[in-house]
């Protein structure tokens, strides 16, 4: 025990001599960040080296949420007839992960997400090699250049949860149920090249396994089709006038700036949907903050076009969009409104699902804590008959209520 206590005490004192430890330090590199919360200029635990070459900053993120969720009859046990679904208390997000730089050039992120199973326990995990401000390259399982919803950080947006349009699944007028996809492509495994130019031009173009947060391991073939490998292959571009957009939907601490933002972007995901679609997903985004204002709106569409040995009618189209506004009333208290429309039963067919939001945002500051409430509407339009209209927004609450606190460190 005594050789033990006197090897670790010469090991602290060889680490202490290479690293610096420091509590409410100030992390200044712009690569040193996460896209779950903000790093930059939070108080906190860090390790760096004297030459400032090596850093090491861990990071906590927590969500606990309360819900109500209230169902229409259709689609419900009819022996059960029991409109209050999936209520109660949850923990959408427990993540634990770590930042950091090394050997100058290199920068790094991985979390885990206890709240989630399987391969999804792992949030992200990825390194970049920064040549330069207009050249790097990211490596690894982290967010896919898709839609201003999903790029932002997930600790600062400005409601509890994303746009219904981007995370619904799909309908198809047949029976297939493995090849509903969501709008949105969220996580995946590969390898991207990005970089800020100018100071205002924003490029991120990647190839990916199309597989989604779900898996972890290669999966993909050779499409029969296309003659290419199945991967997802992305790109996304946007212009920021005004120097680059903050990841946040407001913070407290940022109410005097100006960004603006307009970006488009583009994915083709061969074979996806156990080999049954080519999909095809295009967008085009808007952002704009301005003193205590944030307003942003995308408009995205996803094509899915079968595979030729599926002998189906070739392509489905889906549509959504959404606008939504925040406004700080005081230094402290965000008001929120969002629109969002999706056109969940393909262009094929008549209808419309509208789910219009009200958000109030309270931030605890000094305590990193974020109280967000929200309540969501679900409405529909123009189906063709009360069976249409009841089967296209089956499985979706007609009323939503959430309560969330988040604590971030």
């Amino acid at each position: 025990m005594i050789q033990f206590l006197k090897y670790t005490c010469i090991l602290t004192v060889m680490l202490s001599s290479f690293f610096t430890f420091g509590q409410n330090d100030t992390l200044t590199n712009k690569y040193i960040e996460s896209e779950l919360i903000s790093l930059a200029g939070r108080d906190g635990i860090a390790w760096k080296s004297k030459d400032q070459n090596f850093l090491f900053k861990p990071y906590v993120l927590i969500q606990t949420r309360a819900n109500f969720n209230y169902y229409d009859d259709e689609g419900l046990n009819l022996a059960e007839q029991d409109n209050v679904l999936n209520s109660g208390f949850s923990v959408p997000y427990s993540l634990i992960g770590f930042a950091g730089k090394a050997f100058e050039k290199i920068t790094f992120n991985l979390a885990i997400n206890a709240s989630a199973s399987g391969a999804s326990l792992l949030n992200q995990a990825w390194f970049d090699i920064n040549l330069k401000d207009e050249l790097r390259f990211r490596i690894g399982k982290f967010k896919t250049p898709y839609t201003q919803a999903y790029l932002v950080r997930l600790g600062q947006t400005l409601f509890a949860t994303p746009p219904r349009s981007l995370t619904t699944r799909v309908n198809l007028d047949f029976d297939i149920n493995a090849v509903n996809p969501t709008i949105a492509t969220g996580f995946d495994i590969g390898v991207q090249v990005h970089g800020l130019i100018r100071n205002k031009f924003e490029y991120r173009v990647g190839v990916f396994n199309g597989t989604g947060i779900n898996v972890n391991k290669a999966t993909s073939s050779t499409s029969d089709d296309l003659g290419i490998p199945a991967l997802l292959y992305a790109a996304r571009f946007a212009y920021m006038p005004y120097g680059p957009m903050p990841l946040h939907q407001g913070d407290p601490s940022d109410l005097t700036g100006e960004y603006f933002m307009i970006a488009s972007s583009v994915s083709y995901n061969v074979e996806a949907n156990y080999e049954s679609t080519n999909d095809l997903r295009t967008g085009l985004e808007v952002s704009y903050m301005i003193n205590r204002w944030y307003l942003s709106g995308e408009a995205y569409l996803l094509n899915m076009d079968f595979v030729e040995r599926q002998q189906i009618k070739p392509n489905y189209t889906y549509f959504g969009s959404y606008i939504q506004a925040g406004y700080f009333a005081t230094d402290k208290l965000q008001a929120a409104l969002r629109l969002d429309v999706m056109d969940r039963n393909s262009t094929d067919n008549d209808g419309l699902l509208y789910m219009p939001a009200i958000g109030f945002n309270y931030f605890i500051v000094g305590h990193n804590l974020k109280l967000q409430t929200m309540y969501q509407y679900l409405g529909k339009n123009g189906h063709s008959s009360i069976f249409k209209e009841n089967d296209d927004d089956n499985g979706m609450a007609e009323h939503m209520l959430s309560v969330q606190l988040q604590f971030a460190f």
